[in-house]
C-alpha cells in the first residue's frame, strides 16, 4: 500500500499545497474534511504524516489544534510557511454583482474582512475547507455563488477568478505543522526548534521563572501560547517553541523545567521552516 500524507481539505487546498512542497509534488494525500478526521488518518495509519495549519499572520493561532496534537500524543517532526492569497472565484461569465454568498473555510473569511466591506451585499457562509467549496460549485453548477480559494483551486475545479488577491494584509502567511504518531516519530537530523508545553501551579512568579530558565540558557523563544485547562477553571497550559543551538542544552533545560513545573511535555524537535 502506498503511503499517504493526511490534509485537511481536498486537492487544491492549502494543506494540499504544503504537502507538495513539502514531501514532493507527486504525494498521495489522504483528503480530510476535518482536523479531528487529520488526526484519526494517522491514528489509524491510513496516513503516515499529516500536515495541520496552526497559524496565520493575520487570523491568529487556531487553538483546538493544540489541544489536538497534545491530547493525541501527536509528534511535531517539521514545519512549513507558505504565503496566502485568497481569491474570489465563481462560475465564468459571472461579475461580483452577481454574487450572493461566499463559502470558504472561516480562517479564509478572516483574512479577507476588509474586501468584504466593500460588498454589503455578499452573504458570507462559513464552510469545512477553501477548495471544497471551489469543486461544489463547479459540480452543482451552482451561480450566484463564490469561492475563496487558491490559484491551484480555480485551475483544478475550473472557476474564474473575479479578483486576485483580496487578502487584507499582503504579506499573509501561514504556518503548517508536519505531524507523525509519537510511535512513528523520527530523529530530526539539525534540527534547531523544539515544541513544549508546561502546566504550571498558580502561584506568583511561577511562569517568570520558566522565562528566567530560558533566557539562562540563551534559548531564543520565538512563540508562547497560553490554552485553558478544561477541567479546571483559570488554569492555563502554556505552549512555546524555542530555537536552540545544541540539542545538549535542550535536554538540559527540560530537565530544570521539569522540576519547575507540574507537567512537560515535549511535542516535537525538528528543524524551523524560516532558517
Amino acid at each position: 500500500m502506498e503511503e499517504k500524507i493526511a490534509i485537511q481539505g481536498i486537492k487544491g487546498s492549502f494543506h494540499h499545497q504544503v504537502a507538495q512542497e513539502y514531501f514532493g509534488k507527486e504525494v498521495l494525500v489522504d483528503e480530510c474534511r476535518s482536523f479531528k478526521e487529520v488526526v484519526d488518518s494517522l491514528l489509524t495509519n491510513r496516513s503516515i504524516s499529516a500536515v495541520m495549519a496552526l497559524e496565520n499572520s493575520t487570523a491568529g493561532t487556531i487553538l483546538p489544534n493544540y489541544a489536538l496534537i497534545d491530547e493525541n500524543n501527536l509528534q511535531i517532526k517539521g514545519e512549513h510557511y507558505i504565503p496566502i492569497f485568497m481569491n474570489f472565484m465563481a462560475l465564468s461569465g459571472q461579475k461580483i454583482a452577481d454574487i450572493k454568498k461566499v463559502c470558504s473555510h472561516p480562517m479564509a473569511l478572516l483574512q479577507c474582512q476588509t474586501f468584504f466591506k466593500d460588498y454589503p451585499h455578499l452573504e458570507l457562509i462559513e464552510d469545512t475547507d477553501t477548495a471544497e467549496v471551489a469543486k461544489r460549485i463547479r459540480e452543482q453548477n451552482l451561480k450566484g455563488v463564490a469561492a475563496i480559494a487558491s490559484k491551484a483551486a480555480a485551475k483544478f475545479y475550473d472557476l474564474e477568478i473575479l479578483e486576485e488577491g483580496i487578502q487584507t494584509m499582503k504579506s499573509n502567511s501561514t504556518r503548517f505543522l508536519v505531524l507523525s504518531s509519537k510511535n512513528a516519530a523520527p530523529v530530526v537530523n539539525g534540527a534547531n526548534k523544539a515544541s513544549l508545553k508546561f502546566v504550571l501551579e498558580n502561584k506568583k512568579g511561577s511562569l517568570v521563572s520558566v522565562l528566567n530558565i530560558l533566557r539562562d540558557f540563551d534559548l531564543d523563544m520565538t512563540k508562547i501560547q497560553s490554552v485553558p485547562v478544561v477541567d479546571v477553571p483559570w488554569k492555563y497550559a502554556f505552549f512555546i517553541d524555542v530555537l536552540f543551538q545544541d540539542e545538549e542544552e535542550l535536554h538540559k533545560v527540560t530537565e530544570v523545567l521539569g522540576g519547575l513545573t507540574q507537567e512537560l511535555k515535549v511535542l516535537g524537535i525538528y528543524k524551523s521552516g524560516l532558517l
